[in-house]
């Protein structure tokens, strides 16, 4: 079973910026869609950003111009380039693939 762990967070300003991580137990060379996802207190867990094998990316209009989504398949690890934050991108961020179960998350929080 494929585990994924993220990691990153943390407490930022307004304008900051983050660089989120997500390790997989095992190769995601063969996993044709990753991506990010996050879930704000009381609220459901949205797509954020997702890249394909073939490198195609797309990202939540809210996030457009501000984030950056890659992997490393050698290093079987995705990443969440995050700049210029905002208070509204306080949550938990998840990453996530086809088929694999989700992981524990890490918290990221955006002070005005």
């Amino acid at each position: 079973q494929v585990q994924l762990v993220e990691s990153g967070g943390g407490l930022v300003q307004a304008g900051g910026s983050l660089r989120l991580s997500c390790v997989a137990s095992r190769s995601i060379f063969s996993i044709n869609v990753m991506g990010w996802y996050r879930q704000a207190p009381g609220k459901q867990r949205k797509l954020v950003a997702v890249v394909r094998s073939d490198g195609m990316k797309t990202y939540a209009d809210s996030v457009k111009g501000r984030f950056t989504i890659s992997r490393d398949n050698g290093r079987s690890t995705l990443y969440l380039q995050m700049n210029n934050l905002k208070p509204e991108d306080t949550a938990v961020y998840y990453c996530n693939g086809e088929g694999l179960p989700w992981g524990q998350g890490t918290q990221v929080t955006v002070s005005s």
